[in-house]
């Protein structure tokens, strides 16, 4: 029998979420975080998801047996804590967040031209939406399999903070709402590091192996000659988060093909240097390395 692959939606029901926004609200966060560190572990030992992170810790760190486990576990305790930090956010309550390199986001956001912001399945890129504050709308690409009571809680915290969601779709008509928005000089955030519906892939080298990451978000940069930058997100301690805002340099000059594996690598190492300070904040649960069939 196959594995269960991991769907990457966010676990439980919409009465289930519904509840831990209001127990968030009257609970102090360290104290569902130990709640979860109780059954989370468990409940992961023996999925798939727990195999790939061991074997990332164990193939692309280099650690011992007894290491990879002991991370893999911490990994997958800190993935309970950002999905706690998103409702915690949902019912209302505030994180610190430190930028790094924010000027390169607000230089970008103070011009006419669009640009484009890539994220990764590392740290909690949600709650960038709640702490940065462009000049112009963002329309941001979100999973389209994602819980409905997600999606709605994401909708209302938006709503003031000029954020658009697009989900991806099966008859591929978020293209032309992409495209609408970079026509009107918006921002336009997409995840860059698992390949939704088209198979088309750009490799590039990362930790030390070759990988395969999604075309379609360095072919619109280069199809436009856009700016772009690469913006993460990770988890300091309890309450503290620091965004990371890093420019992708690449040759507008150089063929598009070119073009489009300067932006890839360059995003590919960007992803290296966050993961060489959080190791632990991995969160692509499945093998990103050998098996680039999954989303």
């Amino acid at each position: 029998m196959a594995e269960k692959q991991w769907t990457g939606t966010t676990y439980g029901s919409g009465l289930m979420h519904r509840w831990l926004i209001r127990l968030l609200r009257v609970v102090g966060i360290r104290i569902v975080y130990a709640f979860t560190c109780v059954f989370v572990i468990p409940f992961f030992l023996f999925r798939p998801s727990f195999k790939y992170i061991y074997r990332y810790f164990r193939d692309r760190w280099g650690m011992s047996a007894v290491c990879a486990f002991r991370n893999a576990c911490l990994n997958h305790y800190l993935f309970s804590q950002v999905v706690i930090d998103r409702f915690a956010m949902y019912g209302g309550r505030r994180f610190h967040f430190d930028i790094e390199g924010y000027e390169n986001y607000t230089s970008l956001s103070s011009l006419p031209a669009p640009f484009v912001q890539l994220s990764a399945h590392i740290g909690n890129y949600e709650v960038a939406g709640y702490a940065l504050s462009p000049e112009k709308p963002i329309n941001a690409l979100v999973f389209d399999g994602e819980k409905q009571s997600v999606m709605e809680n994401r909708s209302h915290m938006f709503a003031d903070k000029k954020i658009r969601m697009i989900p991806v779709s099966q008859d591929m008509s978020h293209l032309f709402l992409i495209d609408r928005a970079l026509q009107a000089g918006e921002i336009v955030s997409m995840p860059a590091d698992r390949i939704f519906g088209s198979p088309k892939s750009v490799a590039v080298n990362l930790l030390g192996a070759p990988a395969q990451l999604p075309l379609g978000p360095f072919s619109v940069v280069s199809m436009r000659g856009l700016d772009a930058l690469a913006v993460h997100v990770m988890k300091r301690s309890t309450e503290h988060y620091v965004i990371y805002v890093t420019p992708l340099r690449y040759d507008k000059q150089a063929p598009r093909h070119q073009q489009i594996q300067q932006l890839a690598q360059a995003y590919a190492d960007t992803l290296q240097r966050m993961l060489t300070m959080y190791p632990t904040q991995w969160y692509n649960f499945f093998d990103f390395w050998n098996n680039h069939k999954n989303k």
